[in-house]
């Protein structure tokens, strides 16, 4: 029998991970195929987005966890400085900043702190650029970070 391919080891073992802990606000909706998991994330308690709900979407590449997922927000997703209106995610960890040490659940919590750090609700500065250039893949944006306190 051939070993068992090391994405399909550690999502198996991610997936295990989210049946036994249980986040605070965060929660597997769909996982039936292995390369595609839809997560709700709750608003965090106290913040802008208390009570609101969003669905984040996690599409994983065969060489998971050396390059990170592409990961966006489905339907309707949140107006906040570092999320565009077609669901990509300005967020370094993402993109330059992946490591194989993160994981789906490490990403989440950081988009919950990202959403409770927002100190208004508004749309990225060039929003109607950036779905206008980029409407597929986020991965395939060149991506410039340019302001951490939002």
């Amino acid at each position: 029998m051939a070993p068992t391919p090391t994405w399909q080891r550690r999502l198996t073992r991610e997936l295990k991970t989210f049946a036994t802990n249980h986040l605070e606000g965060i929660r597997l909706l769909e996982s039936d195929d292995l390369f595609l998991w839809k997560l709700l994330i709750e608003g965090p308690p106290g913040t802008l987005y208390a009570g609101e709900q969003f669905t984040l979407q996690f599409r994983f590449p065969a060489d998971y966890p050396m390059t990170s997922p592409q990961v966006t927000f489905v339907g309707t997703a949140p107006i906040h400085p570092h999320i565009y209106t077609n669901g990509h995610i300005c967020l370094n960890i993402l993109y330059d900043h992946w490591t194989p040490a993160l994981t789906v659940e490490s990403v989440c919590v950081s988009i919950q702190s990202m959403l409770a750090s927002a100190t208004e609700k508004r749309s990225p500065v060039d929003n109607d650029i950036h779905i206008w250039r980029n409407q597929q893949n986020p991965k395939d944006t060149p991506w410039r970070f340019y302001n951490d306190a939002v």
